[in-house]
């Protein structure tokens, strides 16, 4: 299943390459630096990289911005956060001693002006391929940059997503082992049954995978992260993860994580109450997850 979902998923075929760096400005045990990459087709890529002061090598964070209909915000969300996360992750992360890396992703933050997520999704489907599969081989290449790089430990790299960085960073994480822990935020459902309940149109065009349903159901998608640590955030008054539908993906991915026998490595955090938003209770447990070295279990 998994080559099957790496080649649905455009890995590999959507590389960007690193441009260069700004001067990095120093502030409440933070190091943030602006970066500029290139796409394949040679457009400027630019987001933000946040690291603890002090030397390496630190564990780090690949942070999936949000869509949130707010094209213009994209990567911004690591160093001013966004209404549904609250403030900003980046600093945080780097005061608990992780590095983070976020950048826009195609129709977003910087890249707003040179498409439109409409336009690039019918492209893209035009194409045999997809925007969610283009994000996910962009996201793939922002991966081997942290990787690469000489103050991250390239063994303890985590994936933080929310809303739409929720859905794109399961993906990734089920594909890549690369990624050694995963916090996907508000965004977990059954896609068929978002399908059948008319749900599904209030999620973008962006994702629309050409076939994929007929490969694995998300509940499967994201129990392919198994055994690695994994956090489940849930409001049960958001309308993108009906209740109905939330039931059948988590009950498919505590299924993986018995099977694999790492259930304590599971955490499903569910507000009845909240919609679709990072409860503080979430952001903690996301915080506390990311933060432990992969194979101490969960926090």
């Amino acid at each position: 299943m998994r080559a099957e979902l790496a080649s649905l998923f455009e890995l590999g075929r959507h590389p960007i390459r690193f441009v260069s760096a700004e001067p990095t400005i120093h502030m409440d045990r933070c190091a943030t630096q602006r970066l500029h990459f290139a796409d394949a087709a040679g457009n400027p890529v630019s987001g933000w990289f946040c690291r603890p002061e002090g030397p390496g090598p630190h564990p780090a964070v690949l942070v999936v911005h949000a869509h949130g209909g707010r094209h213009d915000i994209g990567a911004r969300e690591l160093v001013e956060g966004r209404p549904a996360l609250g403030a900003p992750l980046g600093p945080d992360l780097a005061r608990a001693g992780l590095a983070a890396l976020c950048l826009d992703l195609p129709c977003f933050g910087a890249r707003a002006a040179q498409e439109t997520e409409s336009a690039a999704a019918k492209a893209a489907l035009w194409r045999g391929g997809s925007l969610a599969g283009r994000m996910l081989g962009e996201l793939q290449s922002q991966l081997d940059w942290l990787c690469a790089q000489p103050d991250v430990d390239a063994g303890r790299i985590g994936v933080f997503g929310l809303s739409m960085g929720a859905t794109l960073g399961t993906w990734l994480a089920a594909v890549d082992p690369r990624v050694r822990a995963l916090a996907q935020l508000v965004c977990f459902a059954d896609m068929g049954a978002l399908i059948a309940a008319g749900a599904h149109d209030a999620h973008g065009i962006y994702l629309t995978v050409p076939g994929l349903l007929r490969v694995a159901s998300n509940g499967g998608i994201a129990g392919l992260v198994a055994p690695r640590p994994q956090l489940v955030g849930i409001g049960d008054r958001d309308p993108l993860t009906p209740p109905a539908a939330a039931d059948i993906a988590l009950a498919e991915l505590r299924a993986a994580y018995r099977a694999a026998g790492a259930e304590p490595a599971l955490r499903v955090i569910r507000d009845p109450q909240a919609a679709h938003e990072v409860t503080p209770a979430m952001r903690a447990a996301a915080l506390a997850l990311l933060s432990r070295a992969p194979g101490q279990g969960p926090p």
